[in-house]
């Protein structure tokens, strides 16, 4: 149900108090003016601690101060005076004795008159005794249609043009910001730019870091990397081409769901984290990085309350992508792991979420180990795709010698023999690749010259892969994958030996 039907049935219904939970104080008020304009014919009366009541000539200033004398003005009014009384930050006050004893006697004349008080406040802090009396309605921050018009508003006044695609870039962007808070940075993108364009939603994603960076267990990621850095993989490439546009308006008039999630599984160093940070590039989505470590607390039922966090913030941030690293550390299919139960909890909420999650958060999560994950995870439904990532094959191992030695040396990097390169690092995962590179050119520096494909080899012979340290796991791994029963990223065929 949208607010202001809500809201009006509410009233109608004559609940006596209803908490109002939102960070946008006058846009709610905005909203509630219009509401019983258009819908009830009801006096509007709004107090803050600072000013008291400031709206109603009769009533300037009064209860200044004073939120027990706030309420008092409620008795004041002839029972025939439909009302509301918008009362701000009140919730503050909830706890006191006297504030609590007065609203529990006020509901009485509430219930028989056309008065209603609407608490607002930014944190939900109800007292015991007062659940009974108090309605609780939560008023969301804009939706895309209220952004879209905001920003063809602004648009409009600054008199430029600007292509439907950036608009709808600029409408998914700002999801997650208050009206506010948009206002204010699309005020400073046009100090910095004079004009809005491509280069403004850099800005708009880098504004959500300042929201992430309140939780102590997500953290946001500025990411560079491009789909194109990722060697080989042209499966999971291709998978993620064609989603990349279904975020947007045209895909939901469409009728296409929102893309869930990718489970990315595989040998370590195969690029798996590298995935994660490019799909946040190339989809332009704000990338939060959950971290495992800090989700499950030591005191009973933080953990619980933590994960519910995580799962407020990025829904609030959608869309975005959520990137779960080593999602086998943090939930294992060990039934002896002696924390009371509280892993069982975190991993019945979390992939309930996983499968009835209707906000555009798209998970990405990794992982090394498959024995490790409870068969709920890898069930069908949680995730869109699980993808095996394996050791890159010849033809892989060569584009990913180029694309590193192209990162390091932009201007010569044709001058390497990749083909032997290849040829030399069989078993190198792609980050193994980039660590001979840094290898050969500590090597070279050192002489105080320029690093050759020689160096390179050098350091190829030197270096042992983590496959031929763990040749066990890295079998088995290969095994489970060419069984069918997961999705390969590479179009290479899985080898093992």
């Amino acid at each position: 149900m949208k607010f202001n039907d809500e809201l009006t049935l509410l009233l109608r219904a004559r609940y006596p108090i209803i908490y109002i939970n939102t960070i946008e104080e006058d846009r709610v008020e905005y909203v509630i003016r219009k509401n019983i304009k258009t819908k009830l014919n009801r006096s509007i009366y709004s107090w803050d601690f600072v000013d008291g009541y400031t709206n109603n000539p009769n009533n300037v200033g009064f209860a200044k101060r004073n939120p027990l004398q706030a309420l008092e003005l409620v008795e004041r009014l002839t029972s025939e005076t439909p009302a509301l009384f918008l009362l701000k930050d009140f919730n503050r006050f909830l706890t006191d004795v006297s504030i609590s004893r007065k609203l529990k006697n006020v509901s009485r004349i509430l219930k028989l008159q056309p008065k209603t008080i609407i608490i607002i406040g930014s944190e939900l802090n109800i007292p015991k005794e007062l659940n009974d009396l108090i309605t609780i309605i939560e008023f969301n921050l804009p939706t895309e249609s209220e952004i879209n018009q905001e920003l063809n508003r602004l648009i409009s006044s600054l008199n430029i043009k600007i292509e439907s695609q950036l608009l709808e870039n600029l409408t998914r962007a700002c999801q997650g910001l208050s009206l506010e808070r948009i206002r204010r940075v699309l005020s400073k993108i046009i100090a910095i730019y004079k004009t809005i364009d491509e280069k403004s939603i850099s800005i708009l994603l880098s504004e959500k870091k300042q929201i992430i960076s309140q939780t102590e267990i997500l953290e946001y990621w500025s990411v560079n990397e491009k789909i194109s850095n990722l060697g080989g993989v042209n499966n999971l490439k291709d998978w993620l081409k064609k989603r990349k546009t279904s975020f947007g308006v045209q895909a939901s008039t469409y009728g296409l769901p929102t893309p869930r999630g990718l489970l990315l599984v595989g040998i370590q160093g195969t690029g798996k984290s590298l995935a994660a940070k490019a799909i946040a590039n190339e989809w332009q989505l704000p990338l939060l990085k959950l971290d495992v470590g800090r989700l499950f607390g030591g005191i009973v039922g933080e953990s619980e309350s933590r994960l519910r966090q995580m799962i407020n913030v990025s829904e609030t941030l959608s869309p975005c992508i959520l990137w779960i690293d080593e999602i086998d550390k943090a939930f294992t299919n060990n039934e002896n792991n002696g924390d009371s139960g509280t892993s069982n909890r975190v991993l019945g909420t979390f992939i309930s979420w996983l499968s009835e999650k209707s906000k555009p958060v798209f998970v990405v999560a990794t992982a090394n180990n498959i024995d490790l994950l409870p068969l709920e995870i890898i069930r069908k439904g949680r995730f869109d795709e699980i993808f095996f990532l394996d050791l890159p094959k010849k033809q892989e191992r060569e584009q990913i010698f180029k694309i590193h030695v192209g990162n390091f040396r932009p201007n010569s990097w044709q001058s390497f023999d990749y083909e032997k390169l290849a040829q030399l690092s069989e078993s190198f995962s792609g980050a193994e690749i980039r660590q001979s590179i840094i290898e050969a050119m500590h090597h070279a520096f050192y002489e105080k010259r320029e690093f050759t494909t020689e160096d390179i080899c050098l350091a190829i012979n030197e270096l042992i892969p983590l496959a031929n340290l763990e040749n066990h796991q890295t079998v088995k791994l290969q095994k489970w994958a060419s069984s069918g029963r997961i999705r390969l990223a590479s179009t290479a065929p899985v080898y093992f030996s």
